[in-house]
């Protein structure tokens, strides 16, 4: 088989197993034994993508202001520093519908204001904007959640850069109108079962990292957020199992599998890229997954989020955890 050939296989081999993927997760909330209807959902394994909306970076937006180095260097050599902040921010190839499909729970929104934009329209952020608005991105959750109604969502709404209170406001209404009764109003988290949420008709979870959510009935507080900082997978896996010894927070918390560039890093290595570092070590990172234990344990975990999560490690990996409870 010629090399064309060969490359046409594989192709159409990752997109059989992304398609088996969808239809094996997309309802998996809803077929879980009845035993864990019950279980907090803070003591379930929930899959989760990390910097979930990189799918839709903008080449060509501004660089978001707070990066003081990448500014300089985009100012000065614009035609380099451009693809790298790219290649390097992009943590996700899988839309949101795709991610939902593929049995994503979790969503880590970086919700920022364009400097200089004149308009109020809101974008995710990490490095430079998306080329989607927080408004379509809430209507494309709102209308997937119409078709399965019986899975749950946990929007992380966080870091909110050059959004002043009044957008603030605006943001908060804006969930409230798209999802309406959806939103499961901020209680204690041990009543959060799914057959409680069931119930109530409820399938958002709406956490939301600014002082301001303590006006809002609906907001949950900021969702605690493990994240070791480095390039390499045996250090980020060191790093976890330290956080593991001193006891898991009360209610819902984030272990991140996603391996994290430095400065250093990326100038020795301009030929790579994110994507490159993550996933050859995904099948390190799926094994320490395995070997976790999800509940109300000092020493078990709830969410777990990663990477390009259309490779297919993170969510077989982490809902085989939840057998672990039956």
């Amino acid at each position: 088989m010629c090399s064309k050939q060969m490359a046409n296989s594989r192709a159409s081999s990752q997109i059989l197993f992304s398609s088996l993927l969808q239809n094996q997760f997309s309802h998996w909330m809803s077929d879980l034994p009845e035993r864990l209807w019950d279980e907090s959902l803070c003591h379930l394994a929930i899959p989760g993508s990390h910097d979930s909306m990189t799918y839709c970076l903008d080449l060509n937006s501004p660089v978001k202001p707070s990066e003081k180095i990448l500014n300089y260097l985009d100012h000065v050599i614009p035609c380099i520093t451009r693809p790298e902040i790219y290649k390097w921010s992009r943590t996700q190839e899988s839309s949101i519908t795709e991610q939902l499909e593929a049995g994503i729970r979790y969503f880590d929104l970086r919700i920022a204001h364009k400097p200089n934009d004149t308009s109020d329209h809101l974008y995710f952020t990490h490095g430079i904007f998306t080329t989607v608005t927080v408004l379509e991105a809430l209507k494309e959750f709102g209308l997937w959640l119409e078709t399965h109604p019986k899975e749950v969502v946990i929007l992380a709404c966080r870091f909110f850069d050059g959004i002043n209170e009044q957008q603030h406001h605006e943001l908060i209404q804006g969930m409230k109108n798209i999802f309406e009764t959806k939103i499961c109003c901020k209680t204690s988290v041990e009543l959060v079962s799914l057959r409680r949420l069931w119930e109530l008709g409820c399938q958002v979870i709406i956490s939301y990292d600014d002082n301001i959510a303590k006006e809002y009935p609906e907001l949950w507080p900021k969702i605690p957020y493990w994240w070791a900082d480095t390039y390499d997978p045996k250090s980020l896996v060191q790093y976890l199992e330290i956080k593991k010894q001193t006891g898991r927070p009360d209610g819902f918390f984030v272990a991140g599998i996603n391996l994290t560039e430095n400065w250093w890093y990326i100038l020795t290595h301009l030929c790579s890229s994110l994507k490159r570092l993550t996933f050859p070590n995904y099948p390190y990172l799926s094994d320490w997954i395995k070997k976790q234990v999800p509940g109300c344990g000092k020493h078990c975990f709830n969410i777990i989020a990663g990477d390009f999560i259309g490779a297919g490690y993170l969510v077989p990996a982490v809902l085989a955890l939840n057998n672990k409870l039956i």
